[in-house]
């Protein structure tokens, strides 16, 4: 019986080689590491969103979504008597809208345009510059396009700080996305739909109208929201072209608050430290919510 046992291990260690018995032993040791480095991320999220939580979830009230943002004195009044700083930031609720409103009907339309123009002149010489120029376009420094915007609007179109001038600042920021997801969306239709609507007579504009977009509709709605997701927390280009206004303004000429704005003011107010992780807290949860509606758009699009 012992010499039976002693023959089945020599061959199963002729049948498994010490090679493969070291190299399952690295696969092990990688999957650990990679599991450890997942765990470690995954920790220092779930850490960044339970702080303002816990640090904002008092102040989250409806005066937060109606109200102005308090002066110092009312707000240091609040904080020496304990209770909570009265006020909110409607102003900032809304300009932030009002700006992305804006620059969205200015990206929006332009960058489905050159998207669909370089989809249908992907090879043309053209098209590759511009495909290049996007690509440095959306690698340039948020700030660097405030600066540029005003140069261009704030200085020599609105003659000061304005809606227009934070809109257009946006609208840069927002086209890279659009035009390449547009390219990307486009290339996945079949070009048997496109040419079986133009054997049918269709005109052309009818094709691009009535085949292309609606057909690709979820693609190129994954990437709007995606590029509006990133502008909402940018705050560089803002200072430089609207700057903020601590009322409620629609006239596109004249500055007006966001969001980031808000936020930047409150951390230099040591008063008005719980309205910074309550507004933080207000567009994490705004940009977390579109960009989980993008991943379920672009979900329905894969079924």
């Amino acid at each position: 019986m012992d010499k039976t046992n002693i023959l089945l291990d020599k061959k199963r260690t002729e049948i498994i080689p010490d090679s493969f018995i070291g190299r399952n032993a690295r696969n092990r040791l990688f999957l650990g590491v990679v599991i450890f480095f997942s765990v470690l991320t995954i920790s220092m999220v779930f850490l960044i969103i339970g702080t303002m939580l816990f640090k904002g979830y008092h102040q989250i009230n409806w005066a937060f979504f109606s109200q102005t943002p308090p002066n110092t004195f009312e707000a240091m009044m609040a904080k020496s008597s304990g209770n909570i700083i009265p006020g909110g930031i409607v102003n900032g609720i809304l300009g932030s809208l009002y700006l992305v409103v804006i620059a969205s009907l200015i990206a929006i339309p332009l960058g489905l345009l050159i998207g669909i123009y370089l989809y249908e002149n992907s090879s043309k010489k053209y098209a590759g510059v511009i495909r290049d120029i996007t690509d440095i376009l959306q690698g340039v420094p948020s700030i660097v396009i405030g600066l540029i915007v005003y140069l261009w609007v704030v200085v020599n179109v609105t003659k000061g700080y304005s809606v227009l001038a934070g809109s257009v600042a946006l609208a840069l920021m927002m086209l890279p996305l659009i035009i390449r997801s547009t390219e990307e969306s486009l290339k996945m239709i079949p070009d048997t739909l496109k040419e079986a609507a133009i054997a049918l007579g269709t005109p052309y504009y009818k094709v691009i109208l009535r085949v292309l977009i609606p057909t690709s509709f979820t693609g190129l709605m994954t990437g709007i929201l995606l590029a509006i997701s990133r502008i909402l927390g940018e705050t560089a280009p803002l200072m430089l072209t609207t700057l903020g206004n601590p009322a409620i303004n629609w006239n596109i000429t004249k500055p007006v608050g966001a969001v980031p704005l808000l936020i930047w003011q409150f951390y230099n107010d040591p008063n008005m430290v719980d309205l910074i992780w309550s507004s933080s807290l207000f567009l994490m949860g705004f940009v977390l919510i579109l960009n989980l509606l993008s991943k379920w758009i672009g979900a329905r699009r894969r079924i």
